[in-house]
C-alpha cells in the first residue's frame, strides 16, 4: 500500500524524540555490515570521468546518456549518491534508475565518493565530495550537454543525506567560492535528514547525550552542522521523498518532520509514504520472485518520473502505440489520476495544496490500520 502523505504543521510524529537522531546513525552503521555490492563497480553501459582528486584517490562519476546525446544538447541531469552509512556502498545501487532516466532523455549519473571503510574518512568528507560532484557537473555542463540550471541530486539513506546536504548545509565545502553546488531538485529515498536534537523536543537523557557526543567523532563535525533539517530555509529546491513506515534504520518520523519543515519554509515537498515497507525497499531486485519482484522499485521510479515531468524536465511518456504523448497541465494530470473531469479542481498552487491536504486528512480519519510508532 502506498499513499501520498500530506502532513500538517501542528501534527507531531508519534514517538519522536531527540534519541531518534542517534538511532539513525548507529543503525546506519549496523546496516553497513550487511553484504555489499562489489567495489570497484562494473558499471556496464556507462562512461566515466574523474570529478575530484583527493591525494591519490580519484573519484569518478559514471554517466548514462540518452541515445544520440551530444555536447550541443541542454538536457536536465541528475546525480545519485549511494547508501551505506557513510562507511561503504557502491555506485551500482543506482545504476538501474540511471538507465531508466537516460531512456527518458535525462543525463543520469552516479558519483563515487570516499567512505570510512575504503578511505578512512568521516562523514563530513563525504559531504565535501558530494558538493564537489554537483559543482563539477555544473561547471562542465556545456561540455557534457547538460543544462546547468536543471541539475538534480538524488540518493538513498546516507546517500539521501548527501543529496539533501548539497542543498541545505553551509560549510563542509572544499571550494566555497566556486560554482554553486546547490542542486535544482532533490529525489530522496529514505534519507537521513534529522541528525541532532531539535529545539522544543524533550531534553536528551545523559545516555543520549553520550551518544550525540559519539556522533560528533563519527561525523568529524558537530552533528547539527551535518543535519539538513537544522538548515531548512525558504528557496530550497523542489523535493520528492520516499520513505517506508516500517523503516527501523531511518525512522519514518524523521522524513515526516523534514518534509513538514520544507513546507513550513514555503518549499515544495512531495512525500510518498509506504505503509508496510522497511529500509531500502526501493532498490532494484527487491521483492519475492514473480509479480512482486521490483514492485516498489517500479512504483518509486514511476513517481520519480512524474515528479520530474511536473518540473518539465521530462517529455510526456509515449502512448502504448508508440506515438508521442501529450503534455498535460498539472490540473489535467490530477484530473486523470483521480478519474474525474477537471471541473471543480484547484486552479492555483495554494488551492492545490489545500485540496491535497483535504485528501490526506480524510485518509487519516478512515485509516483503520495505523502505522506503528517510530522506533
Amino acid at each position: 500500500m502506498t499513499r501520498l502523505t500530506n502532513t500538517r504543521p501542528n501534527r507531531r510524529p508519534p514517538g519522536f524524540a531527540p534519541v531518534l537522531a542517534a538511532t539513525v546513525l548507529f543503525a546506519l552503521g549496523a546496516n553497513s555490515l550487511k553484504p555489499q555490492r562489489p567495489y570497484p563497480p562494473e558499471m556496464e553501459g556507462t562512461t566515466s570521468e574523474v570529478y575530484r582528486t583527493v591525494g591519490d584517490v580519484e573519484l569518478k562519476m559514471y554517466f548514462c546518456n540518452p541515445e544520440g546525446h551530444t555536447a550541443d544538447d541542454q538536457r536536465p541531469a541528475i546525480v545519485f549518491f549511494f547508501g551505506g552509512g557513510w562507511r561503504s556502498g557502491s555506485p551500482l545501487q543506482f545504476l538501474p534508475q540511471c538507465q531508466y532516466l537516460a531512456e527518458r532523455g535525462m543525463v543520469a549519473a552516479v558519483a563515487d565518493y570516499r567512505v570510512a571503510t575504503r578511505h578512512g574518512v568521516t562523514a563530513d568528507e563525504c559531504v565535501k565530495d558530494a558538493k564537489s560532484a554537483i559543482r563539477w557537473l555544473r561547471a562542465n555542463a556545456d561540455r557534457l550537454g547538460v543544462d546547468p540550471n536543471r541539475i538534480a541530486a538524488g540518493g538513498g539513506s546516507a546517500g539521501g543525506h548527501l543529496a539533501a546536504a548539497t542543498a541545505t548545509l553551509p560549510g563542509h565545502d572544499p571550494d566555497p567560492d566556486g560554482v554553486s553546488p546547490v542542486p535544482d531538485a532533490l529525489v530522496l529515498f529514505n534519507p537521513a535528514t534529522v541528525l541532532a536534537p531539535v529545539d522544543g523536543d524533550p531534553m536528551p537523557t545523559e545516555e543520549e547525550l553520550e551518544r550525540f557526543a559519539a556522533l560528533e567523532e563519527r561525523f568529524g563535525a558537530p552533528p547539527e552542522s551535518m543535519s539538513p533539517f537544522h538548515h531548512l530555509r525558504t528557496g530550497l529546491p523542489p523535493t520528492i521523498l520516499f520513505h517506508g513506515q516500517a523503516d527501523q534504520t531511518v525512522p519514518h518520523g524523521t522524513a515526516d518532520r523534514f518534509c513538514r519543515g520544507l513546507r513550513d519554509h514555503k518549499n515544495r515537498c512531495d512525500f510518498v509514504s509506504y505503509h508496510d515497507q522497511g529500509h531500502g525497499f526501493f532498490n532494484f531486485g527487491r521483492g519475492e520472485d514473480g509479480e512482486n519482484r521490483n514492485k516498489w522499485y517500479d512504483d518509486t521510479v514511476s513517481r520519480m518520473d512524474g515528479f520530474l515531468y511536473s518540473l518539465e524536465w521530462l517529455d510526456p511518456k509515449p502512448n502504448p502505440d508508440g506515438t508521442p504523448g501529450e503534455r498535460l497541465t498539472w490540473q489535467e494530470s490530477l484530473s486523470k489520476a483521480l478519474g474525474s473531469s477537471a471541473r471543480g479542481l484547484p486552479r492555483t498552487e495554494e488551492e492545490l495544496r489545500e485540496f491535497v491536504n483535504t485528501l490526506g486528512n480524510r485518509e487519516d480519519e478512515e485509516d483503520d490500520d495505523p502505522a506503528p510508532p517510530d522506533e
